[in-house]
């Protein structure tokens, strides 16, 4: 099948490239020149596992294209995906000027014959009849400017513009996206026109067949047919419902805190609960990133919006919030006054096999801890390569554990990075000025880092 993906962002670029692997011929198109020319040459803007390999591939075989041309991919395309941003506004509610403007190009650039309008980006819930206006906008601009110009051809064209919304939204793990792709627990389609049903299950038909999964004995893909508005709140409310997870246990690990009890073997305890699962039980500094912020923040703004207050989600944001400073506060029980001392971050990025900061729990501490006086250093595996230090002020950003380690009176783990788990610490804490690992995470080995002299403290236990 022929697609279009518009917006080449962690969702649009891993979305095109995986369906040009599977066989459809895809056109990407990003308004940024410079990353399309990086995309052209097979280079990913974003680090994602496994990501450039299917680019050189798909591109090698003549399946999937860079351009900037947005009437080139509307045309090429019977499927067009929305997948540009909605970053959250200072209100919480999602900025969707992106889709519209996306949307309203479409429209602009409409041909003959029938077409499946793809919401990918995650949009306010009841954006889908917000984004066939805005494509008959687009076209209605588009007529108007041909007026006089051949009003009967153009007549035609416009009665030949047949198009529908789907909502799809994604559910890709950054850092897993490829994989989740190829191998989703679920495909959620939103549309009430059994057409456009019928071309996105033929798009996915090798997905759902797993015919490109890591284990193909599985059953096939489930595909879940709704309406446009339940998609688009099966998203919210995925996302908004492992958010409230998290914080969950993390409220519970406060507690384990002040009782002695360890949260690691309560959450084991209640995670073989086939009622709650072990999955996002994990207590820590608190969840980041794009998608859980946000979309949490969104759905509760659209829950104000008709009247309602949303009090368990409200919540989950508050309890976040707090858990974010948990890991300054343990380095003030150990260290005392930390105006002096120099505190090491293992991690920056929000979670591992990402290069992606946003909304990180280590922006926050690093702002508390240059607010309390001390000196903040720190190692990521991606950050510290890539020389990225966009935002990143108040830290010094080393090239090594080593010289991470060197001259520091703490380390806090903030990302569980696997390979942090392989660091040689005896060596590291021979260079600190006093061995303290404080594990945000709980990832570390406890025992071990006790018996090579680390005082170990970690969340919960």
């Amino acid at each position: 099948m022929r697609v279009c993906v518009i917006g080449t962002g962690y969702v649009g670029l891993v979305t095109g490239a995986c369906l040009a692997h599977i066989g459809h011929d895809v056109i990407c198109v990003d308004n940024n020149e410079e990353k399309v020319k990086l995309m052209k040459s097979g280079q990913s803007p974003i680090y994602e596992p496994g990501l450039s390999e299917i680019m050189q591939s798909a591109s090698k075989a003549g399946k999937l294209e860079f351009t900037t041309d947005i009437g080139a991919g509307v045309t090429h395309g019977e499927i067009l995906f929305i997948a540009v941003g909605t970053p959250p506004l200072p209100t919480g509610e999602s900025d969707t000027r992106y889709v519209e403007a996306v949307a309203k190009g479409i429209g602009n650039h409409l041909n003959g014959g029938y077409k499946v309008i793809v919401n990918k980006s995650t949009v306010p819930i009841g954006s889908g009849d917000w984004v066939r206006m805005i494509v008959l906008d687009g076209v209605a601009e588009r007529q108007a400017s041909l007026v006089g110009v051949g009003s009967g051809q153009d007549k035609q064209s416009k009665n030949d513009l047949q198009f529908d919304v789907v909502s799809n939204p994604e559910f890709l793990r950054e850092g897993s996206a490829v994989y989740d792709t190829f191998n989703p627990d679920r495909i959620v389609l939103g549309s009430n026109n059994p057409k456009a049903i019928g071309l996105m299950k033929q798009l996915y038909q090798p997905i759902v067949s797993r015919d490109f999964a890591e284990d193909k004995s599985l059953s096939p893909v489930s595909v879940v047919v709704t309406d446009l508005s339940s998609a688009e709140m099966i998203k919210y409310a995925a996302n908004a419902f492992l958010a409230t997870k998290i914080s969950f246990i993390n409220e519970v690990a406060n507690i384990c805190d002040r009782v002695g009890a360890d949260v690691t073997q309560v959450a084991k305890g209640i995670g073989l609960d086939s009622r709650i699962g072990s999955k996002f039980l994990q207590a820590g500094i608190g969840w980041g990133g794009s998608c859980f912020p946000k979309d949490v923040s969104a759905l509760v703004h659209t829950a104000d919006d008709y009247g309602y207050e949303a009090h368990l989600l409200k919540a989950a944001v508050s309890v976040n919030e707090r858990q974010r400073i948990i890991a300054v506060e343990k380095l003030q029980q150990v260290l005392k006054i930390l105006k002096g001392k120099t505190v090491g971050l293992l991690g920056l990025t929000f979670k591992p096999d990402t290069d992606d900061m946003r909304d990180a729990p280590s922006l926050n501490l690093i702002e508390n801890l240059n607010r309390l006086g001390a000196k903040v250093k720190a190692y990521d595996p991606i950050v510290s390569q890539s020389g990225m230090r966009h935002g990143l002020t108040g830290v010094i950003v080393e090239t090594d554990p080593e010289r991470l380690a060197d001259g520091c009176d703490a380390l806090v783990l903030v990302t569980e990075w696997q390979q942090f788990c392989h660091l040689d610490y005896a060596k590291m804490g021979k260079l600190m000025h006093a061995p303290v690992m404080i594990d945000g995470r709980n990832f570390l080995d406890k025992e071990a880092l006790e018996k090579i002299g680390f005082r170990y403290v970690g969340i919960g236990r």
